[in-house]
């Protein structure tokens, strides 16, 4: 019969004197008390005050992670709060292209890079890591613009090969946002569209595009232009914690209902859908859009790649604590029990049951209501390229 083994043996009085030694930071990356750890250290609310991320780790292709730490001096107190900086940022083009399966277009243009507006759930945070930048705070404060945008734009435009399809605008960051109220990056670039009779389909969720209707209405009447307002909840506290600088949902529904009177098509796009935040909100948001004059509408199940999960986790541990657990249980149930499934037709709409019950809802909502009974293809044949301005008058 074979003997159990005895217990292991108890550390020596050295290996208690290495393991007293060793840094508390080491002892936290092999067993943290707190999951997120890793994820980095909860910033102070005051610091971060109006922001949507609770956290801000290093961008993932950084050798080095930095943290605050407390030295039981109250010196983490003095930390002035998170402002918004904006550097400048000066690219030799400005039309981005892609060839994804999972969206309608095949050109995009981003003013900005980050976004001001704060929205914990963004899927374009993790873009921010490509600059030595965090995905989290800093991805919502450290924004780049490019102001000459528009001069890059004509410039491609303006190219003998270049052929005119739908440029999607709003994509991986809005040019909405705050900042364009002064640098009116945004304007510029939709003046020259409007020069050359281009398409252009816009995303966005603030009410600045009404500023806008003086060009996009002549568009709209050319069928040039289509804009997407993302509603993603109707309930104002629960927006102004996710989306702290977005605008409000009752502005949003009357940007809505203005740019329809504008002659402007509009579509509702219900995103993102969390599961048990704001899932139970489908029919209201697309009965409120409706009734504004939204005539198309479409949705978005949450999507959680690289830091973003880390983002959305902490941050419902900061604002739901009793749910969090919930509401990760149901997002891996439509990823396959994973928190995100990249997988080309899944991304967007996830897969099981529960995420079939939510694409069923949707769908039955707007076809009550007489969504997408027709969907508009905006025109490229009116694409025209103005002529160049001679440097000097003809002699005959």
């Amino acid at each position: 019969m074979r003997q159990a083994r005895p217990s292991a043996r108890p550390p020596t009085t050295q290996a208690l004197k290495r393991r007293d030694a060793e840094p508390a930071s080491i002892s936290a990356r092999i067993a943290p008390v707190d999951p997120l750890a890793h994820a980095g250290h909860r910033i102070d609310p005051e610091r971060r005050r109006g922001r949507g991320a609770t956290i801000n780790p290093g961008g993932r292709f950084e050798a080095e992670q930095r943290f605050d730490e407390d030295d039981g001096w109250g010196s983490l107190g003095e930390l002035p709060p998170f402002k918004t900086e904006i550097s400048i940022e000066k690219p030799r083009t400005i039309i981005t292209r892609n060839d994804s399966p999972d969206i309608s277009f095949d050109r995009s243009i981003n003013p900005y890079r980050g976004c001001e507006h704060g929205c914990v759930y963004c899927f374009a945070r993790p873009s921010h890591a490509y600059l030595g930048l965090s995905p989290g705070l800093d991805f919502e404060t450290k924004l780049t613009a490019k102001p000459d945008a528009a001069l890059l734009l004509e410039k491609e435009l303006s190219a003998a090969s270049y052929q005119p399809r739908t440029i999607a605008i709003g994509t991986n960051t809005d040019a909405y946002q705050p900042i364009e109220k002064k640098l009116r990056i945004m304007r510029g670039i939709l003046e020259v569209l409007a020069k050359f009779n281009h398409p252009v389909g816009i995303v966005t969720k603030s009410a600045l595009v009404q500023r806008d209707i003086d060009i996009l209405a002549p568009m709209a009447e050319k069928g040039l232009v289509k804009v997407a307002l993302s509603v993603t909840t109707l309930d104002a506290k629960l927006s102004r914690g996710m989306e702290p600088r977005a605008a409000s949902p009752a502005k949003r529904i009357e940007t809505i209902r203005k740019l329809s009177e504008a002659g402007i098509p509009v579509t509702v796009l219900v995103a993102p859908i969390i599961p048990a935040v704001n899932e139970h909100e489908i029919e209201r948001i697309l009965d409120a859009a409706k009734a504004a004059g939204a005539r198309e509408a479409g949705y978005v199940l949450l999507r959680l790649p690289l830091e973003v999960k880390d983002l959305v986790q902490d941050w419902l541990v900061t604002h739901h604590p009793d749910k969090m657990r919930h509401v990760v249980s149901l997002i891996r149930s439509t990823r396959g029990g994973k928190d995100y499934d990249a997988a080309w037709g899944q991304r967007q709409v996830g897969s099981g049951p529960y995420a079939w019950m939510i694409g069923r809802r949707f769908e039955m909502a707007a076809e009550r209501l007489g969504f997408n009974t027709a969907r508009l293809r905006l025109r490229s044949d009116l694409f025209v390229k103005p002529e160049k301005e001679k440097a000097q008058l003809s002699l005959f």
